[in-house]
């Protein structure tokens, strides 16, 4: 093949310099734009190829015209006016798109819906090109459920037809409709607005100085989800207000305390998915396909969701960034412990979120140094700066990675190394400290499983009634599992959030904060009365000593109180103690409690 300098191709690159800079959270408007130009190109190859190999099968279109045409017409839009199909390319649902529709093609399957209704959203795709071009012309897209899909427009409705069927879009003299055999809804001059039968796709604009933001808030397209198309979720026009307030709180916070942040992140987040609140929880998601976009929750305040766009934004300039760099070699094993999920993960997903908390850290240690919401700041910096450092140090051992792979976690450190000696309130590190220890112990009692000789050798010693285990206890051989033993509860650091911040949460019946599976135990442990707690934990694990939660809390309320064995067991080998309870429960029914076990173990476990 002839160097791109002789056949005229260019490739997307990116210098050392720019790559670590992003490594180091220094990355400027021009890179994110350079990351932008590569996805737009490489969806344009992925397209082609998809509708090249799909011509190739019989009846790909099923009631609509030949993929062929969608192609011309982009062609044309492209033509007339270059910009708008780098605008429908740019789009993150279609890069969704086209990775959900290739996996079906290559793997020869409908998925949600006949394999015709994805590969025909090209015609969508086409039509929404030319409309933005002012292209006069007439094609066929698919309809679902009777929604018709613009994407980057909005949405035709055509209630009480069939689940999949087609209508036509056409377009003269700068008006455009679409129709079926009923029913034409015509498109208003600024298609972002309602009008009857059409949804626009609504954007919220903010400001803060220099620094513009605009996001769309897209709840209509079927490729905005993960995994598969979803129907379309409208938003009332209550939650636009809300969204408006708390993207423009959150602007603020991020353009005063990050304002390179500000400057660079409007370039690569355009579009958030809205869904409802989750009470004491802040969940979002993204995709490597879907670049630019976020699923993000309502969360409850401004700095909340100035956390989950950092985050988000994060997630986004790494998948782009995979996308032209190799830094780590292909490992599906579920191996590695992260605090910010509740199974082990595999490098790929620990490297993201590495990165992700890397910025989330940043932002809340902006904050703590403001002195801006004091006690929440400084727990959430004290937090997740020592979690994603642990985290990092693991991943920069890790054989799978490149030599661009540590070299760019190398980048990440040269900035957070130092943040773990930065003093913050004894409080906040105390706290930070214990929620971190909850989890951890949560983890392995419900992924870490010993040997069996282990076990077996440990109950023996028990039985044979020795003064200690006869064994020194190593860390298990054994990798973990995916597949938790029990169920956990994150209430006890619900609890500890709610303590630090200025939230008033709704009220269970008890007149207590409605905090999900938060027991009795926990509530006197966020107290700080721990022998209350400890109280309420051994009588939980009276009725199950096999709860996860019950175990970790006595061992924390234990541990709050000065050195102890049996804490030490239930938090650092927690899987042990409960394996060797299950099988003296088993073999010398009635066994003894839980704690007479981890005390007995502790006597070999340090901590």
């Amino acid at each position: 093949m002839a160097p791109a300098a002789e056949t005229g191709l260019a490739f997307h690159r990116l210098s050392w310099r720019d790559f670590d800079a992003l490594a180091r959270l220094e990355g400027d408007e021009d890179m994110a734009r350079r990351l932008r130009r590569a996805e737009r190109s490489r969806r344009k190859l992925l397209i082609h190829a998809l509708l090249t190999d799909a011509t190739k099968i019989p009846g790909h279109s099923g009631p609509l015209p030949p993929l062929d045409s969608a192609w011309e017409l982009f062609a044309r839009a492209e033509a007339r006016e270059p910009r708008t199909v780098n605008r429908v390319l740019t789009n993150p649902y279609t890069g969704s798109w086209a990775g959900y529709t290739t996996r079906l093609l290559r793997n020869g399957i409908d998925g949600v819906g006949p394999l015709w209704m994805h590969l025909g959203h090209a015609h969508a795709i086409a039509a929404a090109a030319a409309i933005r071009a002012g292209l006069d012309f007439e094609t066929a897209i698919p309809v679902w459920h009777g929604n018709a899909m613009l994407p980057s427009l909005g949405m035709a409705r055509f209630p009480g037809i069939g689940t999949f069927s087609s209508a036509v879009v056409r377009g003269a003299g700068g008006r455009y409709s679409v129709s079926n055999a009923e029913t034409t809804v015509r498109l208003p001059a600024a298609p972002d607005s309602d009008a009857p039968g059409w949804w626009g796709i609504r954007r919220v604009r903010s400001q803060v100085g220099a620094h513009r933001f605009s996001l769309l808030l897209d709840d209509l397209d079927p490729y905005r989800g993960l995994y598969e198309p979803i129907p379309p979720d409208r938003l009332p026009d209550k939650d636009i207000t809300d969204w408006q307030r708390l993207i423009d709180e959150s602007c603020r916070l991020i353009a005063d305390h990050l304002p390179s942040l500000a400057r660079i992140m409007p370039v690569g987040l355009a579009t958030l998915v809205p869904k409802p609140r989750v009470p004491f929880r802040n969940p979002s998601a993204s995709t490597g396909e879907a670049f630019g976009s976020a699923v993000v929750a309502l969360p409850t305040d401004g700095a909340a969701l100035a956390d989950t766009l950092i985050h988000e934004f994060q997630h986004i300039v790494l998948g782009g960034l995979l996308h032209l760099v190799e830094l780590y070699e292909a490992d599906p094993r579920e191996r590695i412990y992260v605090a910010w999920r509740d199974d082990p993960r595999p490098l790929s997903g620990a490297l993201q979120g590495v990165y992700a908390f890397f910025g989330a850290t940043a932002f809340w240690r902006a904050l703590a140094n403001a002195g801006l919401r004091t006690r929440r700041s400084a727990f959430e910096y004290a937090y997740w700066r020592g979690q994603t450092w642990r985290t990092l140090q693991v991943l920069r051992t890790d054989s799978t990675l490149t030599d661009a792979g540590r070299r760019f976690l190398d980048g990440i450190a040269e900035r957070l190394g130092p943040w773990q000696d930065e003093s913050v309130p004894a409080e906040a590190s105390e706290l930070a400290d214990a929620a971190g220890r909850d989890h951890l112990a949560g983890w392995r009692v419900r992924h870490l499983r010993p040997s069996p000789a282990l076990v077996t050798a440990v109950t023996e010693a028990w039985l044979s009634g020795r003064a200690r285990p006869p064994i020194t206890l190593h860390a298990t051989d054994l990798p973990p599992t995916p597949v938790p033993d029990g169920a956990w509860s994150p209430a006890r650091t619900d609890l500890i959030r709610l303590a630090v911040s200025d939230a008033v949460p709704p009220l269970d019946p008890a007149g207590r904060p409605a905090v999900p599976g938060a027991t009795a135990a926990d509530f006197a442990y966020a107290r700080g009365e721990f022998t209350e707690a400890i109280a309420g934990y051994r009588a939980e694990l009276a009725a199950d000593p096999d709860r996860p939660a019950s175990l970790v809390g006595l061992g924390l309320a234990l541990s709050a109180r000065g050195p102890d064995p049996a804490a030490r067991a239930l938090l650092h080998r927690p899987e042990l103690v409960r394996a060797v309870h299950r099988q003296l429960r088993t073999l010398a029914p009635p066994a003894p409690s839980v704690e007479r076990i981890a005390t007995w173990i502790g006597k070999l476990v340090s901590g």
